[in-house]
Order: structure tokens, then sequence, then C-alpha cells
């Protein structure tokens, strides 16, 4: 009877164990996801806020060095010029920063539209934007209609590195306005019809107002020459803006958006 009790006993006693054991490991299996889930959160949070500040930190700074350097005429002269010379590296710094966040918003923006057949169009161009203004700030600008002073009024010869900033700046001027449209068809379709015309507004301005510096800037319309720096400006703002309100936007939404 006494060895009965033990038996018993000791198999009440693995019982117990094995249950604890179970609970304590369910208990972790439902930590560990959690803690995932958490961490990509975090991430996101993180790219979010790299599409909400890189943009406007962009032009904020390009504005003020435009404004302050000496010689230099930002009605005038493209945003790259300021690349150019001693103080060049701080326009250079301000081409990879943005750069760099854009490309880190775009995984971000993949991310919170959730998966989607065709989704990917839109942050994969934002993405490539980003690699162009990237490989700006890389390959330097050359001197343009007399800027740096020191330099003539037309090179009888562009450089290698001239020919690849020009390149990748496409990427920044052709991408943005087609991923407003790519994203304007998305807010269409779930109902966000604010978004959908921004969108379309936004990538119709962007490609007005670059196409109107370019007449300048090749002197092709002789009476935008004094002013292709202030479109080229405006098409730069109203992308990078748009850039801007979206990760803002998406920051405060529930994700993922329209799922």
């Amino acid at each position: 009877m006494i060895l009965s009790d033990i038996h018993v006993t000791n198999f009440m006693k693995l019982v117990i164990q094995s249950i604890t054991e179970e609970n304590g490991a369910m208990a972790q299996s439902v930590k560990e996801p959690a803690t995932r889930m958490e961490e990509r959160s975090t991430a996101l949070r993180f790219s979010l806020a790299c599409g909400a500040i890189g943009p406007l930190l962009f032009i904020v700074v390009f504005l003020i060095e435009g404004a302050t350097r000496g010689g230099y005429d930002p009605l005038r002269y493209p945003v790259s010029s300021l690349a150019i010379g001693d103080l060049g590296w701080m326009q250079i710094a301000n081409f990879l920063m943005v750069g760099s966040t854009l490309v880190v918003f775009a995984f971000g923006l993949w991310r919170a539209l959730g998966p989607s057949k065709g989704i990917s169009w839109g942050p994969l161009l934002i993405g490539l934007a980003g690699i162009g203004l990237f490989g700006a700030g890389i390959f330097v600008s050359d001197p343009i209609f007399g800027y740096p002073t020191s330099e003539p009024l037309a090179l009888a010869q562009f450089s290698v590195h001239g020919h690849l900033h020009d390149a990748f700046s496409l990427l920044l001027f052709l991408g943005l306005p087609l991923a407003c449209f790519v994203l304007c068809r998305r807010f269409f379709k779930v109902g966000k019809r604010g978004w959908a015309v921004y969108s379309l507004l936004a990538g119709i301005g962007m490609l007005v107002a670059f196409a109107l510096a370019s007449q300048g800037f090749t002197h092709k319309a002789t009476n935008l020459v004094a002013v292709a720096g202030v479109f080229q400006r405006l098409s730069i703002a109203i992308g990078l803006t748009w850039v801007a309100a979206l990760a803002f936007w998406l920051m405060q939404q529930r994700l993922p958006v329209g799922r």
C-alpha cells in the first residue's frame, strides 16, 4: 500500500512538472512572436520617419545654401551646382543623406501598404529615386553657365562624372512622378480619393516644372534661362514634399493601409 502511494505521488509530480514545462514553453512561444512584432513595428516606424524627415531636411538645406553661397544665383543655377567648390561637401552630404533616407522609406512603404499584386512598383520607383539622389552626390555635376565664376560660361567638353550625375538625376525626376501615378491608382482602388488626386497633381506638377527647368538650362527657351533654377527647385519640392506628407500620413494609419 505504501509503495502504491509512493508511485502515485511520483506520477503526480511528473504530471505537474510536465504541465509546468508546457506552460512555460507556451508562454515563451507567445512572448517571442510578440517581441518580433515589436521589433518589426519599430523598424517600420523608423523607415517611415526617414521618409518624413529626410526629404524636408534636404529642401531646407539646399534653400539655405543657395541663399547664402557667394556668387551663386538660386534663381538661375541648378541645385547640383552647390556641390561644386570648396563648400560643395555640404550639398554632397545632403544628396547622400536624402538618397539613403528615400531608400529606407521605400522598404517601409512596401511593408506599410501590404502585399498586393503590382504594389511593389510604387516603393520600387521611390527607391530608384533615392538611388538617383545618392548617385548624384557621388558624381558631382559639371560647372554650368559660369558658376563657379572661375569656370567658362560654356564648357567645351563635359566630363564622365558630369554625365553620370545627369543620368542618376533622371532617376529622381522621372522615377518620383511615376511613383505618384502608381500610388494614385492604388489610392483610388482603396477609396482614398484625396490622396489619389494629390498624388496625380504632384506627379504632373513635378514633370511640368522639370520640363520648364530643362528648357531654361539648355537655353532652348531664352525667357526661362534666368529662372530655370526656380522651376527645378519647384519640381524637387513638389515631389519630396509629397513623399514626406505620405510618410507622415502612414505613420498615423493602421497598417497595412487599405487591406
